[in-house]
């Protein structure tokens, strides 16, 4: 493997990426509801219990989706869809709106809907509303606000009683989710949440030595080991996490695990569940741009991640549209990879 570090985001790309979420943001159906139902009055359309986030197949797709609309905008303020990108939101993020999502999460029979994965992208879209120089942003994340809080309350009262981690590659993965919640609550300023976060990361993962890496499984889109580390970056000083990083991964300098450095075989993508595959290449493209940032000058551990980034990403950058079982989410994460 060669090292290639030059993969960077393109307004063409943005556009493209911009095109494809403006095209499922709003698209009702198809979609797969996660739904608690407590009576008959329930039984309802998506965009009737989720009056802004009822598109991109399901919910928690469109909270990203909106992320991944704004952080291109931020970063490409002439983007030819920027006026279709503000129409939308504008449309969207409603006092009325936000009363209706609110409405449903406050209900009893929703207490862990969308935990932890759908709560983390719902704070990280407050961080990128938070952090923009559009005029309209500092509005629009007044009106989200309530939601805000509701989630900074839901991580804070869930994290300690969440006495294990969930090690798998899919939604439910919690280093993932701590992750985008701890960049939130540092660039928010909340401590007592970054404190939280932080604790639990190092009761969790601290001692973690000699990671198998047993993956990928037939529908992750996140590497169980590669996101650890992604979030133990963040929760340890420097030189600290270069030594814990070389306990968890001792091999990782000869090329091992060898699955970690093999781009995963997507063979058909209008399964959703294989189809998640194509996100798992782009997720761990991410993580390994980001580790290998993260270690020393002249640290062999560097060529191999940014070498197995670049084949990662290459394996699934021309199939982000191939079907919407991808197209209604895979922007996103090639996104997170190449910003990385």
């Amino acid at each position: 493997m060669t090292e290639q570090t030059n993969l960077q985001p393109t307004p063409e790309m943005a556009s493209r990426f911009a095109s494809l979420a403006l095209k499922h943001l709003t698209r009702e159906y198809p979609n797969k509801l996660t739904h608690a139902m407590a009576s008959s009055a329930d039984i309802q359309g998506p965009r009737a219990l989720h009056p802004i986030f009822y598109g991109s197949y399901d919910w928690h797709s469109c909270v990203h989706g909106y992320w991944l609309l704004l952080r291109l905008l931020d970063s490409y303020p002439d983007l030819p869809e920027a006026s279709k990108i503000i129409a939308v939101v504008e449309a969207h993020f409603t006092v009325e709106n936000v009363a209706g999502e609110m409405h449903y999460l406050q209900q009893k029979q929703h207490s862990g809907f969308e935990r932890p994965y759908g709560w983390a992208w719902f704070l990280a879209l407050s961080q990128q509303l938070a952090g923009m120089s559009l005029p309209q942003a500092k509005g629009w994340a007044k009106t989200l606000a309530p939601m805000t809080e509701f989630f900074v309350k839901s991580f804070c009262e869930f994290l300690p009683k969440a006495t294990y981690p969930l090690r798998v590659g899919s939604h439910f993965n919690t280093a993932f989710a701590l992750t985008l919640a701890l960049d939130y609550a540092r660039s928010a300023s909340r401590k007592k949440l970054a404190g939280m976060i932080e604790e639990t990361a190092l009761r969790w993962h601290l001692e973690d030595v000699n990671c198998q890496a047993w993956e990928p499984d037939g529908d992750e889109f996140l590497s169980p080991s590669l996101m650890e580390a992604e979030l133990m970056r963040r929760v340890l000083a420097p030189q600290a996490f270069i030594t814990w990083f070389g306990r968890f991964l001792p091999h990782l300098a000869q090329g091992k695990p060898e699955t970690l450095f093999t781009p995963a075989t997507v063979t058909d993508r209008s399964d959703g569940k294989i189809g998640h595959l194509d996100g798992l290449n782009l997720s761990r493209a991410w993580c390994q741009r980001s580790l290998a940032a993260a270690l020393p000058a002249g640290d062999p551990r560097i060529a191999l991640l940014n070498a197995s980034a670049s084949q990662h990403l290459a394996s699934a950058l021309d199939h982000l549209d191939s079907d919407y079982a991808g197209e209604h989410w895979l922007a996103t994460f090639a996104l997170l990879a190449l910003e990385a």
